[in-house]
């Protein structure tokens, strides 16, 4: 079963080969709507809004903002402190981590429900789980930063999951903490593939506000790779990216 919804402002697909109860489905897109609820930073009714307005103090989030606030703190320390959800203004906006990390809870509650095969994406945050439809492994389009129809590479994926950031679509959306006054113009996209969709997602944005030092950065972490490409249209990969590569 495959499914697509606008949910979060974007297309969520969650897709299933093996034969599951009906419900699962539903109750997927139901989790992406009820984080959207409370992380969404344009609903004011929002928690993190709350939040952010002072109506809600720290020891009043609620578990999920508590886990995300700490995931984002682990990575903005082992980013050396390229990412950082905090913003100029004071404000905090977790959407550089909160994609991912709902991507990968409904992945989580897709294999609790037996599923051993099964894909969700959101917004290109992708969970691949098993095998396709057709018994072989995901296929997954990495698109150009230049021409959204077009696919610069096809990688295949199986129980791992791949993340993109970019200024190409949002604009400049990612900054650097470290240089906070000054816009990434050196890169447009880089894609990580990692253990699960969370890890490619988190680091795919630190790395991004590094400029062109973050494809070196995915380098050093062990299960990891990546693909920038820099305004000039090069692109730079990792040494194993290659072998997910199929054209």
């Amino acid at each position: 079963m495959r499914d697509t919804r606008i949910i979060m402002g974007m297309p969520i697909t969650v897709e299933i080969v093996d034969v599951v109860s009906a419900d699962v489905v539903e109750r997927a897109f139901e989790y992406f709507v009820s984080v959207d609820q409370k992380f969404s930073t344009y609903k004011k009714d929002s928690e993190i809004s709350a939040y952010n307005r002072g109506e809600i103090s720290n020891e009043r989030r609620s578990a999920e903002m508590c886990e995300v606030f700490q995931l984002a703190a682990a990575t903005e320390k082992a980013s050396h402190g390229y990412f950082d959800m905090r913003r100029a203004d004071g404000t905090v906006d977790p959407s550089g981590i909160v994609k991912g990390w709902a991507v990968r809870n409904v992945a989580r509650l897709i294999g609790e429900a037996g599923a051993q095969n099964f894909y969700v994406e959101a917004g290109g945050d992708i969970q691949t789980a098993g095998m396709n439809g057709a018994g072989e492994a995901w296929r997954v389009g990495i698109r150009s930063p230049f021409n959204d129809q077009d696919i610069i590479k096809a990688v295949a994926l199986q129980s791992q999951g791949i993340a993109t950031s970019g200024t190409y679509v949002r604009g400049q959306h990612i900054y650097n903490p470290h240089q906070p006054q000054e816009k990434i113009k050196d890169i447009v996209s880089l894609t990580v593939i990692g253990p699960d969709v969370l890890e490619a997602d988190r680091f795919a944005t630190a790395a991004f506000a590094m400029g062109e030092d973050g494809i070196y950065f995915i380098e050093t972490l062990p299960g990891f790779e990546g693909y920038v490409v820099n305004a000039s249209g090069i692109a730079t990969q990792t040494t194993g990216f290659g072998a997910y590569v199929i054209s």
